[in-house]
């Protein structure tokens, strides 16, 4: 793939709702048809699903969009896990690898909890 195909794909995802981005998704199937046909099946069939953050009845923002079609935050929980487990550098069995791995996940979710708003949820009505 190159990056004007990425380019294209991401097109879809960043579209402002669900009917531009399906309407995005049939033109890029079509250029694929020929082309890559398995291809433009999978995204026919698939993309979709990813949709669900532009469903108007969410009733999302941009940026909330943004962080719950992206993986930023699992990244963001991976660095941090590896970064806390890296100077641990002797663990002497599964058992305590997983208690501290525990403590760490209940430590960051405790912070997202309180501490931090990543993603804010809109009322209507």
């Amino acid at each position: 793939m190159t990056s004007d195909d990425h380019k294209g794909i991401r097109s879809i995802f960043n579209a402002s709702d669900r009917e531009s981005a399906l309407e995005r998704l049939g033109q890029i199937v079509e250029k694929y048809r020929e082309k890559a046909p398995k291809l433009a099946d999978w995204m026919e069939a698939n993309i979709p699903q990813g949709l669900t953050v532009l469903d108007p009845k969410l009733n999302r923002s941009e940026p909330t969009r943004k962080c719950l079609r992206t993986s930023n935050g699992l990244e963001r929980v991976n660095k941090e896990l590896k970064r806390r487990t890296r100077v641990a550098t002797l663990v002497p069995n599964e058992e305590s690898l997983l208690r501290l791995v525990s403590t760490l996940l209940m430590e960051i979710s405790e912070e997202w909890e309180i501490g931090r708003v990543y993603i804010i949820i809109e009322r209507s009505g």
